[in-house]
């Protein structure tokens, strides 16, 4: 399903042996702006380190008591490779945390997922899955620095990242929620990554390949709902584009 990253912000996170804090923000990677990493706000417990939650050990997001899944127990999370807050994550960190827990390298194949277009959270694949294609280097970026960067379209700037709308399934960012009243009153607009075309994060612009008048008429986007599959297909035919769930398997389509 889909969930706002700010929405999920605070959600409590339900350990094998109970609470180990709560939602403070998502790391995603700029290829395939997937989320890579969950940040845990634990208050007191582990203070100094920046605690990371791969998508491997999130099993599900309840909404009716604002709370994820996770698959471990406080004692894997305390041992787990630590990394100081105020450092950024380092392929030499990710390389002690996915050995750690043993999960598939994400950087090490072919998809999103490495050997996987999913996350495939079938234990008994792992080992023997073989990491084709080349490992690729990842800029990791997060969901709270990136919230107010401008968008720029090919014909001026158009609006600012307001926030994100993440598949909780396959942790694929689908959409940057784009606020454009300063350029026209109160409406927001959904973007895809997969329109965007760079991201400049010295000048904290992220440019699309999308015209400012065709945003402009993009159907308009409110929070108090989230996308069904009639806006998103809608949103979709408006620019002409196919959809980012035809060709995906059967069952991980809403």
């Amino acid at each position: 399903m889909l969930s706002n990253a700010k929405t999920l912000k605070g959600y409590k996170l339900k350990s094998l042996d109970g609470e180990i804090g709560k939602v403070k923000e998502f790391y995603f990677d700029d290829r395939h702006w997937t989320i890579r990493y969950l940040v845990a706000d634990t208050g007191n417990w582990l203070t100094g380190r920046q605690v990371l939650i791969s998508p491997y050990a999130l099993l599900g997001v309840s909404r009716e008591e604002q709370h994820i899944t996770v698959d471990l127990t406080k004692k894997q999370i305390e041992d787990s490779p630590s990394l100081h807050s105020d450092k950024p994550v380092s392929r030499q960190f990710e390389q002690s945390y996915y050995g750690y827990y043993g999960y598939p390298m994400y950087w090490g194949g072919l998809y999103g997922w490495g050997t996987y277009p999913h996350i495939e959270r079938d234990r008994r694949k792992w080992n023997t899955s073989t990491q084709g294609g080349k490992a690729w280097d990842a800029d990791l970026r997060s969901t709270n620095a990136v919230s107010g960067y401008h968008i720029q379209a090919l014909d001026g700037e158009v609006g600012h990242v307001e926030d994100f709308i993440l598949d909780d399934g396959t942790w694929a960012i689908r959409y940057l929620i784009v606020d454009t009243h300063n350029w026209w009153p109160g409406k927001k607009v959904l973007v895809s990554p997969q329109w965007i075309e760079r991201v400049s994060w010295g000048e904290r612009k992220v440019f699309v390949n999308l015209s400012r008048d065709e945003i402009k008429r993009s159907p308009e986007y409110t929070y108090e709902s989230l996308p069904t599959r009639d806006y998103e297909t809608g949103l979709y035919l408006h620019y002409n584009r196919l959809g980012y769930w035809l060709g995906e398997p059967a069952d991980k389509v809403r």
